[in-house]
């Protein structure tokens, strides 16, 4: 498992973790029951506090992506496919409607940003 954390970045840490290991499960690299590093090794391999792994693992652990058995580790839980393209419809509408935001804090109309999205969906 990679992850890549982005200390310039405006997105606080323990997310970037949570985004990235969601996007593994949600694109396959990580399936039911792989074994996540333990909190421990994998703040001290990404130099971070293993309160904000933690923190991350809390949160994939709340979405249903992990499962954490005391004494034993974090993994990967069971996901039906249903779940998984549920997770993935939610991550498209979350980007969408920031687009969206951002487009109507510039004053643009829904048809222009329709277009937009037409425009974009042709190429």
């Amino acid at each position: 498992m990679k992850i890549i954390v982005n200390n310039s970045s405006m997105q606080p840490i323990y997310e970037q973790i949570t985004e990235q290991i969601k996007a593994q499960v949600l694109k396959g690299l990580l399936g039911d029951g792989d074994v996540l590093p333990s909190v421990r090794a994998l703040a001290k391999e990404l130099k971070i506090s293993a309160l904000t792994v933690k923190k991350a693992y809390d949160f994939l652990e709340e979405e249903g992506f992990v499962v954490t058995v005391h004494g034993k580790g974090s993994f990967i839980s069971a996901a039906d496919a249903s779940f998984l393209e549920e997770a993935w419809r939610r991550e498209v509408e979350e980007g969408m409607e920031r687009v969206v935001s951002k487009g109507r804090e510039y004053g643009m109309s829904d048809d222009e940003l329709r277009n937009i999205l037409e425009l974009i969906m042709e190429e």
